[in-house]
Order: structure tokens, then sequence, then C-alpha cells
């Protein structure tokens, strides 16, 4: 098959996973995994690399991260990029760089990242801080900086993932016609193969142990309810101490270097978009457009259907990330092709805006094994937010690299976005569209928030504190019940009608 010689392919995937109880500092990692990358390229590619890009590093942050890697590596890039949060970060650098290389801007670039959360929660004020040396040069900054929840979502008291993520869960449950306990029962049956999964990663996962179904969903002083219907076994986990990186390059740059070919694996189409961008505006909680969009765009762009994909690798950080895009794809929860190749984030281990890195290093390995099969991966930001999802494959693809154009897919979501209530006029009736119970660790239900619906269409975030109406609302499902809310000095309160 011919191609053309501004191709992008990935000629060079590294991983690290580091246990133990020093100190490791992301830079290090990060610079490791990027030499991993190199060498397992089979050739001398370091000196064409002219960009590093790496996601932002959520704990234990660096300034100019991307030019710290750069350094530490050795390497002299004319670019060299670091990004806001979003976890989709990697796959949209793939599109984003990509569509340099094919261009002619770019021939080579090294993405990488990491995180040191396990470390991070090791430091204590007696530790001395690391104090790496000042860098000579700003990194330049791509992606979307806006922050990931509204003045409106905070005031209510939502301020984390583990918060937001369970609110979209309560509207998927409603749709299904499950209380929460049964959600939380259905879901361990949906979680329980990414266990699975992640136990035949021992050397790279952080939690490489299969559970079953009833492990991940009973509540017990080892897996203590979260945020309703979240038990901790149901939530991703930032406190680990990994790193991945990954080599694109042009497929001329591969050939002249002799890269082997049996290194090579082809993006094939990648596309971006987003759902409404706050939780609070979106008219269905329980679905993203978004994923839908992206994903039908990238499958369209290579001429392909959902049927045509032999894996997957969804976004996981919460279940009804896993359950957004199974929806958006049309797919069976029980599809024998599975939805992740690592584990996925609460069990292979969750190191911020940078897990995709470690899912395209396997899928680039699972593509090395089966060069005729092409497999999916997604990458979300924020809460079901932003959306960067791309196929893969060893084979060339025969329709050329695709970036479709998203501007009029993402006008028309922008489009639905839903009204808000200021803090001064939300009052009167409302019904609710979705919420969570957040569970002291020693005292269980604690306090509500919820997304509800005033009766002329403005969407409210408001919250109750009251222990009692906590632990009425974990028993059965509030979704769709009538509730009045009023302005407070702080925030919007709610009451059960």
């Amino acid at each position: 098959m011919t191609f053309s010689p501004r191709t992008p392919v990935v000629v060079g995937v590294g991983e690290l996973t580091r246990r133990g109880k020093s100190v490791a500092d992301p830079i290090d990692l990060a610079s490791e995994a990027a030499r991993r990358a190199l060498q397992d390229a089979g050739a001398e590619i370091g000196r064409r690399i002219d960009t590093v890009a790496t996601p932002g590093i959520l704990l234990i942050p660096r300034d100019n991260p991307a030019s710290r890697i750069a350094e530490t590596t050795g390497l002299t890039p004319q670019h060299r990029i670091s990004c806001p949060v979003g976890g989709n970060t990697p796959q949209y650098l793939v599109e984003r760089l990509g569509n340099r290389i094919w261009r002619g801007d770019s021939d080579a670039v090294l993405i990488v990242g990491a995180e040191s959360g396990a470390s991070a929660r090791r430091i204590t004020s007696s530790d001395a801080p690391l104090d790496p040396t000042a860098v000579a040069r700003r990194d330049e900054s791509l992606g979307d900086a806006r922050p990931g929840l509204s003045e409106s979502e905070m005031r209510a008291g939502l301020y984390w993932p583990h918060q937001v993520y369970p609110i979209f869960e309560s509207a998927m449950a409603a749709r299904a016609g499950r209380t929460f306990d049964e959600q939380r029962r259905w879901l361990g049956g949906l979680m329980a193969p990414f266990t699975l999964e992640a136990s035949r990663h021992p050397e790279k996962s952080w939690f490489p142990r299969s559970y079953s179904a009833d492990e991940l969903s009973a509540v017990s002083p080892a897996n203590r309810m979260v945020c309703e219907p979240y038990p901790k076994l149901l939530n991703s986990i930032i406190a680990v101490d990994m790193a991945a990186a990954f080599v694109l390059v042009a497929a001329e740059v591969a050939e002249e270097l002799r890269v082997p070919r049996d290194r090579w694996v082809f993006p094939w189409s990648a596309a971006t978009c987003n759902d409404v961008y706050y939780p609070l505006q979106r008219p269905d909680l329980g679905r993203s457009a978004g994923i839908k969009a992206a994903g039908d765009a990238a499958l369209d762009a290579s001429r392909l259907s959902i049927d045509d994909v032999t894996w997957f690798d969804f976004y996981s950080c919460f279940p009804s990330a896993v359950e957004a895009a199974i929806d958006a794809f049309d797919l069976d929860t029980a599809d024998a092709r599975g939805f992740t190749v690592t584990g996925g984030l609460p069990y292979h281990g969750g190191p911020g805006n940078n897990y995709v890195s470690h899912s395209i290093a396997e899928m680039v390995r699972r593509c090395r094994s089966e060069p005729d099969a092409v497999g999916l991966v997604s990458g979300v930001g924020w809460y079901i937010t932003k959306h960067s999802l791309g196929l893969w494959s060893a084979t060339p693809p025969p329709n050329g690299w695709q970036t479709p154009d998203m501007v009029q897919a993402q006008s028309t979501i922008d489009a639905t976005s839903l009204a808000v209530a200021s803090l001064a006029d939300a009052t009167g009736r409302a019904t609710i569209d979705g919420y969570t119970v957040v569970h002291d660790r020693d005292h269980g239900p604690s306090w509500v928030p919820v997304f509800a619906r005033l009766t002329d269409g403005r969407r409210v975030a408001a919250r109750n504190d009251e222990a009692e109406v906590a632990i009425a609302m974990s028993k059965e499902m509030m979704v769709g019940h009538p509730v009045t809310v009023r302005g407070g000095d702080e925030h919007v309160e709610f009451e059960l009608s």
C-alpha cells in the first residue's frame, strides 16, 4: 500500500511504573519514559526530535515541564509545549501535532508525561523540597485552558471529579430504572473486566489484581462509600508514580532513519469535540453528544464502522465516563471486545492528564502484534467535557491521515446549552435532573448536591447539608423528584418537596 511520505506514524513507546518509598520527581519519571520510547524505535531518532509536548502535571508540578524533560534527556527541540488540564491531552496532541507533521511543519515529536501522586503523599513538611534548577526558556501552551466548573457549580460545593461524575451516574441509573444500590451492583459487573485486564499487566498496573463484581460493589471498611453510588474501588486513583511517552514522526523520517517497519503504528484519524462545556448547562446529564460527534467523525473519516474495531480503550476515570462512550457508540455493555487495553484509570492507575499516553502505548503494542487490526482510543478532559478520539493500526491508513472538521458539530452541541439561574433569582419549584450523596469517611451520608430544572427551564445547582436528607436520598432514586430551591447567602439551597 502506498501512502504519503508525510503520514504521521508512531515508532517508539515507553512506560514506567515506579514503586518504593523514595520521592520520585515527575520530570525524572517522564525523562526515563522518554528514553525508553526513543530506544523502542530501534534507531537513532533523538537528534530529529523538533517538538517535546507534555500534558499538565497535577501533583508535584514543575514550571516549564517540557523544557525540563527535554534538557534532562539531552534533546534540543525547537518547540516545547506544556498543556493545561485535560485527560484528553495525549490523543489531542496526536491530532494537533500529527497535522503539523502532515503539513511539513514538523518532522518528529515526543509526547511525554508523568505524575508523582504517590510521592506527593509521602512528602511532609519536614522533607526537603525538590528544587530543580531554572530553565532558560518558557514553554508554549496548547489546549483549552478554561476551568472545568462554573461559579454556580462551585458555589454548590462541587470542586472535584469524584463529586461530579456520580451526578452523571444518577441520571444514567434513573434512565435504567435503578436505585443507587442497584446501580452500584450493576457497575461491579461493568468494571470487573477492567480489573482482570489490569492484572494481566503486573509490571505496569498500579493495582494488578482482579476483583469480582461483588468485591467492587460491596461497601465495606476497605471499600468505603465516597459519593453515591461509587465506593472507593469505583473511583480512579491519582496517587501513582507513573510515566509514559511515545514518538510520532513523518513516515519519510522513519524511513530515512531506518526505523524497522515492525515498530510502525499509524494513527488513521483523530477528532476532538466538547460537550456543552459546563455540566450544569447540559440538556442530558446521562449522555455525551461530544463523544458521539467525535467518534462518528473519526470512524467516518476512515470509512469504518464500530464493528471494524478490534480493541477499545475508553477513558475510565469513573464508570459514568465508560458508560457515556458505550452509549455514544451504541454498544452492548457485555461486548466481548472489552473496553480497555490497560485496566483503566481505577486499576491500571490514573496518572492525571497523562493516562491516555499509557493507553496509546499499549494500543501500539497491540497493533504491532496484529498489524491488520484497528484500535480506538478515547480521552476525556474535565467532567465528560473535552473529548479526543483516535483510530490506530499498524496498517497504513487506506484513506490517508484524517482530522475531520468539527466546527459545525461543536456549534450544534453548544446551541443546546441551558440557561442557568443566578444566586439571586434561583427560587421556586424544580425537578432533580441529577445528584449524588457525599459521604463523610466516618459518619456516612453527609450532604447532597443536585442539578435541578426550574419550571421555566433554567438549571440550578443547589445543596442540602442535613444528614437526614442525605440518608433519605441515598435510599431511593430521587432523579425526577420535586424540590424547592432558594438562594442563600453563599449558595442555592434545596428542600425535598
